[in-house]
């Protein structure tokens, strides 16, 4: 069976992880590291897809870097997303040529581990036509943001746990006006571990990609 390395990071600024996630692809391209996962939550940060409108940034940008959120443009796909504690982050760096050609499967197969990991909190979220992530009814749960060059991905996920949703006002989440956004503790009505949900996904990961997941230092991927 297909083996992938699960990298735990903890909680990382976004610049410093983006450069990590860069250089990991890199070296995917060619082969001197294995496919993988880095999972790790981030201090708030505003994030710029190719098709971003800075208009949807709500909050004036100067001051918001004057407080300590970071807004990066990014290579990925999409609008303007927020991240922040309280929200698990999933960035695979996998040669689909492993997997499925097909960038549509890939975002599908993204959406399908939050759905299992939620559903296995008794949330019954779905998928909305033209919107890539998860949602309840008309709020957002989970978003997906990907970056694919020579069939390599970068970015990813990023699953609401717990984060402190007001700062989701900031932006105009996924360029759609009047988008609400929750998350799994809103949901369920009390906390829950960030440890636990990203157990959860190393497991729903392993059975939609069909490979067996194996937690791995960061080292031993950059060595």
């Amino acid at each position: 069976m297909r083996e992938v390395s699960w990298v735990p990071l903890g909680r990382v600024r976004f610049g410093k992880a983006l450069e990590l996630q860069r250089r990991l692809h890199h070296l995917r391209r060619y082969g001197k590291v294995p496919d993988l996962v880095l999972s790790l939550e981030h201090d708030p940060v505003i994030t710029l897809g190719r098709s971003a409108d800075p208009r949807h940034i709500l909050g004036d940008p100067t001051a918001l870097v004057a407080s300590g959120v970071e807004v990066v443009e990014v290579e990925r796909g999409g609008d303007v997303s927020y991240h922040g504690p309280g929200q698990l982050v999933l960035y695979p760096i996998l040669d689909l040529r492993g997997f499925a050609r097909s960038i549509k499967w890939y975002i599908w197969a993204l959406e399908e581990v939050m759905l299992r990991v939620v559903a296995s909190y008794g949330i019954r979220a779905g998928r909305l036509p033209g919107r890539p992530g998860i949602w309840v009814g008309k709020r957002k749960l989970g978003a997906i943001g990907v970056y694919v060059r020579s069939w390599v991905t970068m970015h990813g996920l990023a699953l609401n746990v717990s984060p402190q949703l007001e700062h989701f006002r900031w932006i105009v989440p996924c360029g759609i006006h009047g988008a609400e956004v929750t998350s799994i503790a809103a949901l369920l009505g009390r906390e829950v571990p960030l440890e636990e949900v990203d157990e959860r996904a190393r497991d729903a990961f392993a059975h939609v990609f069909g490979v067996r997941v194996a937690p791995t230092d960061v080292e031993v991927v950059t060595e």
